[in-house]
C-alpha cells in the first residue's frame, strides 16, 4: 500500500476529487494548508499598499491505494491539477506498512 499526498491550488480539488473517483476511489484526507516552493510567494495590494504574502494558500490531499493504483491515481492527479504555470503543486508517495479499520479490523487492502 502507498500514502499519496498532492500539495496543489485550491481551485483544483474538485477536479482532482472527480477523477479519483471514476477511478473508485472515494476515501481521501482534505487539508487546507500554506506553503512556498519555486512560486516564491506573491504581492498583494491592500488599501494602496503593497505587501509580500510568501505563504500561498495550498490544499493537501491524502489518498491511501493499493499499489496497483499508485499511477494510475498520480496520473489523474496530475492533468487534473495541471495549469502550466509555476505553483500548480507536488505528489508524494509513501509506503503504508499496515492499515487497519477501526470499525471492524479488517487490515492490509481489504481495509482500504
Amino acid at each position: 500500500m502507498k500514502k499519496i499526498e498532492a500539495i496543489v491550488r485550491p481551485h483544483k480539488l474538485d477536479e482532482i476529487k472527480t477523477k479519483l473517483e471514476e477511478l473508485s476511489i472515494f476515501g481521501m484526507t482534505i487539508t487546507d494548508v500554506r506553503g512556498c516552493g519555486r512560486q516564491k510567494g506573491k504581492t498583494e495590494l491592500y488599501r494602496g499598499a503593497e505587501y509580500q504574502i510568501s505563504l500561498i494558500p495550498k490544499i493537501k490531499i491524502e489518498v491511501v491505494v493499493s499499489d496497483d493504483l499508485v499511477e494510475k491515481v498520480m496520473q489523474a492527479m496530475q492533468s487534473a491539477a495541471n495549469t502550466g504555470e509555476i505553483g500548480d503543486g507536488k505528489i508524494f508517495v509513501i509506503s503504508v506498512d499496515e492499515t487497519m479499520r477501526i470499525r471492524t479490523g479488517e487490515r492490509g487492502d481489504r481495509a482500504l
